[in-house]
């Protein structure tokens, strides 16, 4: 996996306790810069599917992964993106490639809803191919 990801998932890890991890969380989210519909238009072709904050992913024009969460309330997308984001920068594709998408419940943990976990587990996976492709 790639460094940077992986010393993100460390540091997570950090805060076995539940509610010192959402706010940790909720801190990483906030860090999230929402591209607009300039840097990143919305369509059906990178909508992430069954993602209940309207993600989308793809590269931007100068070959650069962009994730934008158009519901403004989709605070646990943000903090996946920007930990998406964060942590597959620099990354190399074989790195990229052994993203498992079951990181959201390391991140997140077992008690997600369905619907979130297969909206963020969604994202990682569009995430990973939409790097893998580009090269």
């Amino acid at each position: 996996m790639p460094p940077k990801l992986l010393e993100q998932l460390e540091e997570i890890d950090l805060y076995p306790d539940r509610a010192d991890r959402i706010e940790m969380l909720i801190a990483i989210g906030e860090e999230f810069q929402n591209p607009t519909h300039d840097e990143l238009p919305r369509s059906d072709s990178c909508r992430v599917p069954g993602c209940e904050s309207e993600a989308y992913v793809a590269l931007d024009g100068e070959g650069r992964l962009r994730i934008a969460i158009d519901n403004p309330q989709g605070i646990s997308a943000m903090a996946m993106a920007q930990i998406i984001l964060q942590g597959f920068a620099s990354a190399t594709q074989d790195e990229v490639r052994a993203v498992p998408e079951e990181i959201v419940y390391r991140v997140f943990g077992r008690e997600l809803s369905m619907g979130k976990s297969m909206g963020l587990t969604g994202m990682v996976g569009m995430a990973k191919r939409t790097v893998l492709e580009s090269a």
